[in-house]
């Protein structure tokens, strides 16, 4: 969820507007319906070579596969969902390596999804998601090891070099490999963008396609302080690992009043930060060893980057951005959008940092149309 690059803990139908490059493209403006098939085109028009904003009932993609601007729209029904009865959603455990990995699981056809939290949070922070997207896909969200209710093996006891993108990317691989015995399409926040990524990058034949939603910039990584910062950086994190001052400051912060008040600077509309939601991001971070794991990931300033792992990814990838995230600006973010293998930059208007729980509306719907456009069809 929320990035190490601010703050530590996580933690109606607008216009869209269109980030273009500079070639010309064929704009295909088309109404879908999601779970019925609907399409109606209009004219293709020509000859743009920028394109700045296009309104729209529902929002607008620029699909860089086959340079083609597709507009889709929703009714408020079909956005909510509401005439539909929720998915099951089971909560199981997977034994990995000798460690407890919860999960939870929803639906019984179609394209397999994993659902990928990002930093403080878990598997719950996508309860809005996985019963609608349960009811066409076979829908995993995972709690990376460390977090949620998976085990929390003591940094200390399991080495400095192990809570890292590469040990959650194989977690991730092996997931697939063992549960979901199959390919599948990894949807991701914040710094579950840069696990979804590696994990694309070790093993390419697993992934299908992958969704970032306002992926971690990791504006702290050790390559972009300046030089003169960074002695200062390894005595701070050095400081919260080894002495009883870290402690302190995570019980400080693992309280309902942090905890809704960080997710409410997150949270756009903050109306969507309820109780339930502050329960289930805090709950599990009082678990025993949930400290431990907290100071060691805010004190891990190497891995790779988005910007170094976009190029080597063999499978199509869409970014969407909540346009006010105060912790990954969307002017930085933007950049992404000019690596070959994404396709797609959907800016998401009046959103923050967590987009699939904030606006699940927009997100549950942007999730089909890139699966659909990318699952392979069975005959």
């Amino acid at each position: 969820m929320a990035s190490t690059t601010s703050s530590i803990l996580p933690l109606s139908k607008p216009d869209f507007p269109l980030l273009s490059s500079q070639r010309n493209k064929k704009i295909i403006a088309s109404s879908t319906t999601f779970g019925r098939t609907r399409l109606q085109e209009y004219p293709i028009l020509r000859g743009f070579s920028k394109l700045h904003r296009i309104s729209t009932n529902g929002f607008v993609v620029l699909s860089r596969l086959n340079d083609q601007v597709e507009e889709i729209g929703l009714s408020s029904q079909e956005t909510a969902g509401s005439s539909d009865p929720k998915m099951e959603v089971q909560s199981r455990m997977w034994n990995w390596r000798g460690y407890s990995i919860r999960y939870q699981y929803s639906g019984n056809g179609g394209p397999a999804l994993v659902l990928i939290h990002g930093f403080g949070a878990n598997s719950d922070h996508w309860r809005k998601n996985i019963p609608v997207l349960g009811k066409s896909h076979r829908v995993y969200s995972i709690d990376l090891i460390g977090y949620g209710y998976s085990d929390k093996p003591n940094p200390q006891q399991v080495g400095d070099n192990y809570y890292t993108f590469e040990t959650w990317a194989t977690q991730l691989n092996e997931f697939c490999t063992d549960v979901v015995k199959d390919e599948a399409f990894f949807i991701c926040n914040s710094i579950g963008g840069v696990v979804g990524l590696q994990a694309a990058v070790m093993i390419p034949q697993i992934c299908k396609g992958i969704i970032l939603l306002n992926i971690s910039l990791r504006m702290l990584h050790i390559t972009k302080q300046p030089w003169f910062g960074k002695p200062l950086i390894r005595s701070f994190q050095s400081l919260l690992r080894n002495t009883a001052l870290g402690k302190y400051f995570y019980k400080t912060v693992a309280t309902p009043e942090s905890v809704r008040s960080i997710l409410s600077q997150c949270y756009h509309d903050t109306s969507q930060v309820t109780e339930e939601l502050v329960q289930k991001i805090l709950n599990p971070g009082l678990e025993p060893g949930a400290a431990e794991v907290f100071l060691e990931f805010i004190c891990y300033s190497g891995g790779p980057l988005p910007e170094e792992l976009l190029p080597q990814v063999k499978c199509p990838v869409l970014i969407a951005w909540g346009d006010k995230d105060p912790w990954e600006p969307i002017e930085l973010g933007k950049n992404y959008g000019n690596f070959d293998s994404v396709e797609d930059f959907v800016v998401l208007p009046n959103v923050g940092h967590c987009p699939q729980d904030e606006a699940p509306h927009l997100v549950n719907p942007l999730v089909e149309s890139f699966v659909a456009r990318h699952a392979t069809p069975i005959c």
